[in-house]
């Protein structure tokens, strides 16, 4: 199956949210392929607990919109075995702290098998998890695992972060013959924006400058794409014009604008809601820092979640990252 190819013709733009945009995007893949399978808990009947597959059950029938056990390592390992028939599989992980009994499938069978094979299988297997927090769930609703799997080679790591990448991005991992770990950032699910279905899709694994600045670029991904945006229109009444750049893809990282902005603004803020010990920002100052370092004007800065587990709902607002944090992030990098 070769990647979704859409004429740049007239757009044909409409207004999702980014929920209906991710399931508006798997049925089309559903429709390009027959072999597309979607599974996983709930995914059926109930159209999933965010309703991400609603409706697909009844148009393309229970044997291609399955509803399994609660059984995250069997998911995985049915797909394991799907795509070894030919087909393409899209598990659903129901939360991000379901995924952790799969884990073993997904790193030691899902990343090792075409290397384990000499090149001769792939595994075009979608593993989609709704990650993050913000929605007030209880435990092992809100994780962030999304460092684990970009540490792993053998997988690609990619995260929307607006309803129109959630489309294209849903299809291009379908469309991909590597397994892909789908990050999706459930606390955005419900905001709405343009949707360009007759579009030119970007490519898959590219980072996107989504707000030019001159004065210090904000990096992120996921659900802190729209808390760095919210800051950098902020920051505009202190006169400060921040640059800010969504990631889009995790693993492989593509930094290329990431070093660009970095020499011309000589300041850089990563922000993510995972932890920051070892996290993808760890990675990202480290490489910023091997290819920028005369360019700098101040450290790189990281603003995350803290080190600690995920804390109960009631107090979920004082861990995740916010505008304030990354305004502060930004002073502190003026401040050198």
């Amino acid at each position: 199956m070769t990647a979704p190819a859409v004429a740049p013709a007239a757009e044909k733009s409409t207004t999702l949210s980014m929920g209906k945009a991710l399931n508006t995007g798997l049925r089309r893949a559903m429709d390009d392929d027959p072999k597309v399978i979607i599974m996983g808990e709930d995914v059926g009947k109930l159209g999933g607990v965010f309703r991400i597959t609603d409706g697909l059950q009844k148009d393309f029938g229970e044997d291609r919109v399955i509803d399994t056990p609660l059984a995250e390592s069997g998911i995985v390992g049915t797909a394991i075995g799907l795509a070894l028939r030919g087909y393409r599989p899209v598990c659903e992980i129901q939360f991000d702290g379901f995924v952790y009994p799969a884990y073993d499938q997904i790193v030691s069978q899902v990343a090792k098998f075409h290397y384990r094979s000499q090149g001769q299988v792939r595994l075009p297997i979608v593993i989609r998890i709704p990650f993050g927090g913000g929605i007030g769930a209880v435990e092992h609703h809100s994780e962030s695992p999304e460092a684990y799997f970009s540490h792993t080679a053998g997988l690609k790591v990619v995260s929307c972060a607006n309803p129109n990448d959630a489309y294209w991005m849903i299809q291009q991992a379908i469309a991909s013959d590597d397994p892909i770990i789908f990050m999706e950032p459930k606390r955005r699910y419900w905001e709405k924006g343009p949707v360009d279905t007759d579009g030119q899709p970007y490519p898959l694994h590219s980072a996107r400058v989504i707000r030019p600045g001159t004065d210090a670029t904000i990096v992120a991904y996921g659900p802190m794409v729209r808390t760095a945006l919210d800051a950098a229109t902020a920051a505009e009444d202190d006169g400060r014009s921040l640059e800010v750049i969504d990631l889009r893809s995790l693993s492989p990282l593509d930094l290329g604008s990431v070093y660009d902005s970095v020499r011309r603004t000589g300041r850089l803020v990563v922000v993510h809601e995972a932890p920051s010990n070892l996290g993808m920002g760890a990675e990202i100052a480290a490489r910023v820092t091997e290819r920028c370092f005369y360019s700098l004007e101040s450290p790189v800065l990281r603003v995350t979640g803290f080190d600690v587990p995920y804390p109960a709902a009631r107090v979920e607002e004082e861990y995740l990252p916010d505008l304030d944090r990354v305004l502060d992030a930004v002073d502190r990098s003026f401040g050198w």
